[in-house]
C-alpha cells in the first residue's frame, strides 16, 4: 500500500525527483541471475502512467523461459537484461515450477498484457507514439483500431543488429521520435539491444517496451490465446499450435531446460544456506 500510495504522490507532483526516488523502493524477487519487480499487472501500469515523459529514457523487459535459457546460454546477454529499469517475469509455466523447487516467485506480469493496458488505459490517442518493427499494414491496422493518430514507424531490415549502419539507424530513430512509450516489437534479444544502447547513448527519454509481438495481437493480425489456457500457463501450447515450424524447437527443446535451471538454483540456495547455518569454532 505504501508503495502504490508513493506512485500516486510522485504522479500528482509532477517533478521527476520525487518519481526517481520511488523506483528504488519496488519490490523485487531474484531469481535466475535477475531480480523481478515484484508488482501486480496494475500497479506496473500505474508506475509507467505515473512517471514524466521527460524523464531519462528507461526500458521494460519481459523476459520468460526461453529468455532466460538464451541468457544463461549466452551471458553476454545478461547486461541487457540487468540494466532495464524494470523485469517482469512473463512466464506462469516459470513462476509455477519456481514455487514447486522451493524459489520465491514474483508476481507474473505478460508482455501482452501489459502493452494491451498501456494502449487501452494510458496512452491518449492524440499523443506521440514510437514504434519500432512490424509491417506497416500492421501499423496502420492498430493506429486506426485504437485511433492512435501521431504514430511515427520505423521497420529496420532483418539482420539490422548486425550491421553497423542499420543498428545506428534504429537507435536514432528512438532518439529522433521522442514520446512516452516507444514500443520496440523487433523480436529478442533485438529490442533489449536497441533500448540498452538507447539508454547508454543517454539521449532519448520516455519508456521503452520491449514487447515482441505483442503490438500483432492488439492489431488484429494474430490471435492470441484465448484467457483460460493464458491462466493455465498453456499459451505457449496455442502459440505452438499456431506457427509449429518457428517455434517447436524453441518450445519443446530449449525452453524446458529453464526447469534445470530453476531446480540448479534451489539446490544452491539450500547448499549456501547450509554452509550459513553450521556453527563456527
Amino acid at each position: 500500500m505504501a508503495f502504490l500510495n508513493s506512485i500516486a504522490t510522485s504522479s500528482r507532483s509532477g517533478s521527476a525527483l520525487p518519481f526517481d526516488q520511488v523506483q528504488p523502493m519496488i519490490p523485487t524477487v531474484p531469481l535466475l541471475g535477475l531480480d523481478f519487480a515484484d508488482m501486480s499487472l496494475g500497479a506496473v501500469t500505474s508506475w509507467l502512467a505515473a512517471r514524466p515523459p521527460d524523464a531519462p529514457f528507461g526500458y521494460v523487459v519481459t523476459p520468460n523461459s526461453d529468455h532466460l535459457v538464451r541468457m544463461h546460454r549466452q551471458p553476454a546477454l545478461r547486461p541487457l537484461y540487468r540494466d532495464a529499469m524494470l523485469r517482469l517475469l512473463d512466464s506462469r509455466v516459470v513462476a509455477r515450477a519456481a514455487k514447486a523447487v522451493g524459489l520465491g516467485s514474483p508476481e507474473v506480469v505478460p508482455g501482452s498484457d501489459l502493452t494491451e493496458h498501456v494502449v487501452r488505459q494510458v496512452i491518449d490517442p492524440a499523443e506521440p507514439v514510437t514504434i519500432l518493427g512490424m509491417e506497416a499494414e500492421a501499423v496502420a491496422a492498430l493506429a486506426q483500431r485504437w485511433g492512435l493518430r501521431r504514430v511515427a514507424h520505423h521497420n529496420p531490415p532483418m539482420g539490422f543488429e548486425r550491421d553497423p549502419e542499420a543498428m545506428e539507424q534504429a537507435i536514432r530513430f528512438i532518439e529522433e521520435n521522442p514520446a512516452r512509450f516507444s514500443f520496440l516489437a523487433v523480436g529478442s534479444p533485438r529490442q533489449c539491444k536497441v533500448a540498452h544502447a538507447v539508454t547508454r547513448r543517454g539521449e532519448a527519454r520516455g519508456i521503452g517496451l520491449c514487447i515482441g509481438a505483442s503490438l500483432l495481437f492488439l492489431s488484429g493480425h494474430e490471435r492470441r490465446a484465448p484467457r483460460p489456457l493464458q491462466q493455465a500457463g498453456l499459451e505457449w501450447a496455442w502459440r505452438l499450435a499456431q506457427d509449429p515450424g518457428r517455434l517447436t524447437r524453441r518450445y519443446l527443446v530449449d525452453s524446458p531446460v529453464v526447469l534445470r535451471l530453476l531446480r540448479d538454483e534451489a539446490r544452491s540456495r539450500m547448499r549456501g544456506e547450509a554452509r550459513a547455518s553450521r556453527p563456527s569454532y
